[in-house]
């Protein structure tokens, strides 16, 4: 049975690289936690390619234990290398076979979003 509009559960999985140095890990729980703040998405998940957990389809697996009928995997990646098309693409249909029930579908890397042009810009002001 497909959910209603109403009856959806949208979760964003948002998928990093993954480090071994947490701090560079930290960045990406730092985005989770301001998108939490704002309510859109009731349910907001960090994971990782490689090298940090949880991943990818344990982030999604989370996801599912949180109550969603969607999730959204948004890789947060610049560009549209091997990794954000064939790995996560990979881990999506992967996560599609373990959770038939659910729908998962792959966003866009955030690399040619025009607001990009904008944070690019403010950053080379702040060391003019």
């Amino acid at each position: 049975m497909t959910p209603t509009p109403d009856s959806r559960r949208v979760a964003l999985l948002l998928i990093a690289h993954g480090s071994r140095r947490p701090e560079a890990n930290a960045d990406l729980e730092y985005v989770a936690g301001r998108i939490r703040e704002r309510g859109r998405y009731p349910v907001v998940q960090v994971s990782y390619l490689e090298l940090a957990d949880p991943g990818i389809e344990a982030g999604g697996a989370l996801c599912v234990g949180q109550g969603a009928t969607d999730v959204i995997l948004l890789p947060y990646f610049l560009s549209p290398g091997r990794h954000a098309i064939e790995d996560l693409a990979a881990a999506r249909d992967r996560l599609g076979e373990q959770f038939p029930g659910v729908r998962f579908v792959l966003a866009e890397p955030l690399g040619r979003h025009p607001l990009l042009l904008d944070v690019v810009e403010q950053r080379a002001r702040e060391v003019e």
